[in-house]
């Protein structure tokens, strides 16, 4: 299988290394150009508990024009639009788009650029990985990948992309409601991403904490308030119980928002915290806790002195 991954950071090259390792013809396509002389000299480095290995494949700036089986957008959710039009010269008749970000709104994006139909949705459950150094990340959990149509993409499709995915290791499936899924993780990334790239704390101290927990616990119970009032099916009754069990499963990570702010890069905080109250507007349910908490990480963001673009990061 011809498979592109746009966008090499550390989830991206977690992606990118194992597709490749399975026996993928896999392109590696990211804008850092350390990076990608270092994978295409030496192969691309990914260690790991009780792994490190080292994955030759192609890599580059940019996309050729050259037909593709399947194109991954790992990008943040502020690259998705730059991501999904790089796509382009890589489209054959049939080639699926799967794009898999933190949060909301990436798969409208970019649906809008490459047609609805070849739109698929990735949600990665419970990673955690960061960049080590050019050509080298480091993965600390790797747990569930669920792949979904975001429109008219037929499921026989999904379904081979998560076979693709299968057979590189990962536990990986197809679903029907990708929404419910998404809306699932949402509830536990509210509870952490703001309140960690707040205070600093990890995911386990969040979750302890007698001031802060609280605020997390609310945060996910407003975006389990407001999926419920949109009509998602999310199999969710207990909020706080859900976001607390995924917490225990990895107390000791970083979200993605906290390593951001960790390197003074933008987060995605807007996506993630900040869905909850746009998508409580449209249905009439308030989302205060989210809102606040969404004020303050970006009112953090725009006071320092140099803004630079979300990059790559752990996701949780």
């Amino acid at each position: 299988m011809k498979i592109a991954v746009i966008g090499c950071g550390a989830m991206g090259s977690i992606y990118a290394a194992r597709l490749a390792a399975a026996g993928n013809d896999v392109l590696a396509i990211d804008r850092d150009q350390p990076s990608i002389d270092q994978m295409n000299r030496h192969g691309l480095r990914v260690t790991g508990p009780g792994s490190d290995q080292v994955v030759p494949l192609r890599a580059s700036t940019t996309a050729p024009a050259e037909a593709m089986d399947l194109i991954v957008l790992a990008v943040k959710a502020a690259n998705v639009k730059a991501g999904a039009q790089q796509a382009l010269p890589m489209l054959g008749p049939a080639t699926p788009v799967l794009t898999i970000q933190n949060g909301l709104g990436s798969a409208e994006t970019v649906a809008g650029i490459v047609g609805d139909q070849r739109v698929a949705v990735g949600i990665a459950s419970g990673f955690g990985a960061a960049r080590v150094a050019a050509g080298h990340v480091h993965h600390n959990a790797m747990r569930a990948m669920r792949f979904g149509a975001y429109s008219s993409l037929p499921h026989a499709t999904v379904e081979s992309i998560a076979q693709a995915w299968t057979d590189a290791g990962f536990d990986a499936a197809a679903v029907t409601d990708i929404a419910a899924m998404q809306w699932e993780k949402l509830i536990c990334n509210v509870a952490y991403s703001a309140p960690c790239a707040l205070t600093g704390m990890t995911v386990g101290q969040v979750m302890d904490d007698p001031e802060m927990g609280p605020v997390s616990q609310a945060a996910a119970t407003e975006a389990w308030t407001v999926a419920r009032a949109s009509g998602i099916a999310v199999a969710v009754t207990d909020p706080v119980a859900h976001a607390r069990a995924f917490g225990a499963q990895m107390p000791e990570a970083k979200p993605s928002a906290l390593l951001d702010h960790e390197a003074r890069r933008v987060s995605e905080i807007d996506v993630i915290n900040g869905a909850v109250p746009r998508q409580g507007a449209w249905v009439g349910v308030a989302a205060p806790v989210n809102a606040t908490l969404t004020a303050v990480v970006k009112s953090v963001e725009r006071q320092w002195d140099k803004r630079i673009e979300p990059g790559a990061g752990a996701r949780v």
